[in-house]
């Protein structure tokens, strides 16, 4: 019995540490006003639902170099803010169009 009682008091102190962590982490993220800083970035829509864009063409390199880093790597869904059907239809035109070499596989 006293064995479990002090596995109890164990686990109550480990939650109560971590909630005080907590606590002071969420203090030192509040401002001036009191308020929690907004750490996140503001949601991106994506491009084609908005400008209604049905069908991406893999000879409209203008369009697809939106969507390729500086590296030449396709810019991942998070940080374009496409919905998945247009991600897949991007990587989809800018593979086709590297086979063809209108867009190079990779910048120096």
């Amino acid at each position: 019995m006293a064995r479990k009682n002090k596995n109890n008091r164990n686990d109550r102190n480990l939650r109560d540490r971590n909630l005080r962590d907590r606590n002071l982490r969420d203090r030192n993220l509040r401002s001036a006003t009191g308020s929690i800083l907004n750490l996140r970035q503001r949601k991106r829509f994506c491009y084609f639902c908005k400008e209604n864009i049905s069908n991406i063409d893999y000879k409209n390199v203008s369009l697809l170099e939106k969507f390729i880093s500086d590296k030449g790597k396709i810019r991942p869904k998070r940080s374009t803010g496409n919905c998945v059907q247009h991600q897949r239809k991007i990587a989809m035109a800018i593979k086709r169009s590297r086979v063809i070499a209108l867009i190079p596989y990779f910048k120096r």
